[in-house]
């Protein structure tokens, strides 16, 4: 566990960092903080592996007639697995963080190009076969502020903050029964899955708030609870040499609400390594909630970057 504290303690320096550091004084510090996340999972049936990856891009113009503006970008992003399995016993935690900015020259406020704080874990103890009854839970938040930014009438640039850390935060557990082929494909379903939605009140309690106006969450409220059916779906194939694809899908209806209306989750990681350390990353996640929009949401994040596994 000591590993994943130093993981996310990392990235949550870079996210309040922004976009204070050069190229230079990034990458140092990534190489810094691969060096100290040098223990391991020990014990008789643990296995633990993950990625660190460092994304840039920087873009620099002077006297170009064609136009341009000056800009910076980094995405740090990690993705770390620790599993264990012992006779009929299984036990299967991922943790997926990254954070994103963008900086220009000509603007006041460096932008969040990606921002996620993900857990999942699944226990599973054998029924038959390759079939095991499990207990599952989710987690998923963000690591800063998130803003809707908009002009004032001089034209002038401002922002209104609309999210922030725990505020959505989700949690969802359950017991179900878990199929897994093996460690590149696996399933779970669980029946009867609590889902909370956790917010700050201040964003639910100003006048004119209406019932439902923020993720679903009652006036002057800051729990949202549901109970409803859940489903996951895991799958991970090399595509060709060196190219990797993993996918996630998760379902989610609610029984007590408009259980005709399913929740989606899905996310693409797709990882093109050149040698041990450099590597084409592209990352993309499509999700659908009522109560947060009515519509897709999706997030992309592409470029050839600084790749660290441990």
């Amino acid at each position: 566990m000591r590993k994943i504290a130093l993981l996310l303690f990392i990235l949550a320096n870079f996210a309040f960092v922004q976009s204070q550091n050069s190229e230079k004084e990034l990458i140092q510090n990534t190489e810094k903080a691969v060096k100290k996340i040098n223990d391991t999972i020990e014990g008789e049936g643990w296995k633990a592996k993950g990625t660190v990856s460092l994304l840039l891009n920087q873009s620099s113009f002077n006297n170009w007639i064609a136009g341009g503006e000056d800009s910076f970008s980094g995405t740090l992003g990690i993705n770390y697995d620790f599993n264990y399995k012992k006779d009929d016993i299984t036990w299967d935690n991922k943790v997926l963080a990254s954070y994103g900015i963008l900086q220009t020259k000509n603007t006041d406020f460096g932008k969040k190009t990606d921002d996620r704080l993900e857990f999942n874990s699944v226990v599973g103890k054998r029924a038959f076969g390759e079939w095991y009854y499990s207990y599952f839970l989710n987690f998923r938040t963000q690591f800063t502020t998130g803003y809707i930014y908009d002009q004032d009438v001089n034209g002038k640039e401002i922002r209104t903050e609309y999210t922030k850390f725990m505020s959505p935060g989700y949690l969802t557990t359950g017991p179900g029964i878990y199929w897994s082929k093996d460690e590149n494909l696996k399933i779970n379903f669980a029946p009867l899955t609590s889902k909370f939605t956790f917010v700050d009140s201040a964003y639910t309690s100003g006048n004119g708030y209406r019932d439902g106006d923020y993720f679903g969450v009652d006036q002057g409220k800051s729990i949202r609870y549901e109970l409803g059916f859940y489903t996951s779906a895991y799958y991970k194939l090399a595509i060709m040499t060196n190219v990797t694809a993993e996918n996630t899908l998760n379902l989610y209806a609610n029984y007590l609400e408009e259980p005709q209306n399913v929740d989606i989750n899905y996310s693409l990681n797709i990882i093109m390594k050149v040698n041990k350390f450099l590597s084409a990353n592209l990352s993309f996640q499509a999700i659908y909630d009522d109560n947060a929009f009515r519509g897709f949401q999706t997030r992309e994040v592409f470029g050839l970057g600084i790749s660290f596994g441990f």
